[in-house]
């Protein structure tokens, strides 16, 4: 790689054992990846979006690093709601400290806590709420059905959201992938703000659950995509455990063994950053072996795992693959 930029510099001089030298070997083993004409999945988990990581995740989007995104809901909406509510976000750098009443104050002020920093309910979840219960109207009315991220992607683009921008566009994740109609994969979105919100609505009468389409839906439409862009190779770059990463992990054994095409490839890459380890029945803390007898991955797909914060690694190895 020529002109490399002072990160890599940094991580290639000072990263050199046990997980600094995973992370390094992670990064080099997707930019060969790539470079080979693989296409990369990206999985989020946890609260990737409330911890900033789209000033980052954004340009490798946009530079073609990401082919397609597995995340859970929570993800997807907290990105929007950091573009349009920044500036009313409250840090709490002593979180560990807080008492049931300081968090019981928080709740009463409609602050939501994750971790060190609290997303604020009205300038964020109900900022959003309104524009997406139009689009969710209109569908119905029209006879049309959409994924979660299909609706997030038409209000982004509809430009009904542009008063309230607080960040810069450039920082937002979900921008970014909107304007390249980038495939999302959102398991799970029910369990999320929006989730909830559209329940509510259908308890209420004002909706029919059959608007949104299904977590099922997502995995046929994962599935044809996955049969579609296979032709060399297909990786896999997952921050975090749980549902964002197993859900699209699955389609391999779907397709191979419950379609019976047995010409449909493994994962010819698979990276995991998480701080779970292993332990009895844990998907989040399984080492990637573990994935080979559920024929995900293959004996010889490279295979990395990097013990530690994913907000700290990640955004290291986005600016190795970025050369900054």
């Amino acid at each position: 790689m020529k002109n490399k930029g002072a990160v890599t510099q940094f991580i290639e001089k000072y990263y050199l054992h046990f997980n600094a030298a995973s992370l390094v070997d992670a990064a080099k083993g997707y930019e060969d990846n790539l470079a080979k004409g693989s296409k990369m999945l990206v999985s989020l988990a946890g609260a990737m979006s409330t911890a900033e990581l789209g000033k980052i995740f954004a340009e490798m989007i946009r530079q073609d690093k990401v082919h397609i995104i597995s995340c859970t809901g929570a993800n997807l909406e907290e990105d929007i709601m950091n573009l349009v509510a920044h500036s009313h976000y409250k840090r709490v750098p002593n979180y560990r400290d807080l008492t049931p009443q300081d968090e019981w104050d928080l709740l009463e002020k409609g602050l939501n806590r994750v971790t060190d920093t609290c997303i604020p309910e009205e300038e964020a979840f109900r900022r959003l709420q309104s524009h997406i219960h139009k689009l969710w109207k209109d569908a119905e009315a029209a006879g049309e059905r959409y994924l979660p991220h299909e609706y997030m992607y038409k209000m982004l683009l509809s430009g009904v959201l542009e008063e309230y921008y607080e960040i810069d566009l450039k920082d937002s994740w979900m921008y970014a992938a909107a304007e390249k109609n980038l495939p999302i994969v959102c398991p799970g979105w029910e369990d999320s703000t929006m989730g909830n919100i559209f329940a509510s609505y259908v308890m209420k009468g004002e909706l029919q659950a059959s608007t949104i389409k299904s977590g099922i839906e997502y995995m046929t439409f994962l599935a044809d995509w996955y049969t579609e862009n296979s032709e060399n190779g297909i990786g896999f770059f997952q921050i975090g455990g749980g549902i964002a990463g197993d859900f699209p992990i699955c389609v391999v054994p779907m397709l191979y063994q419950d379609m019976e095409r047995t010409d449909t490839p493994f994962w010819n890459y698979f990276c995991q950053i998480s701080d779970s380890t292993t332990s009895y029945g844990s998907y989040s803390g399984a080492v990637p072996n573990e994935k080979i007898t559920w024929g995900k991955l293959d004996i010889d797909t490279p295979k990395f795992i990097i013990e530690s914060d994913a907000t700290i690694v990640a955004p290291l190895i986005f600016a190795y693959l970025l050369n900054l």
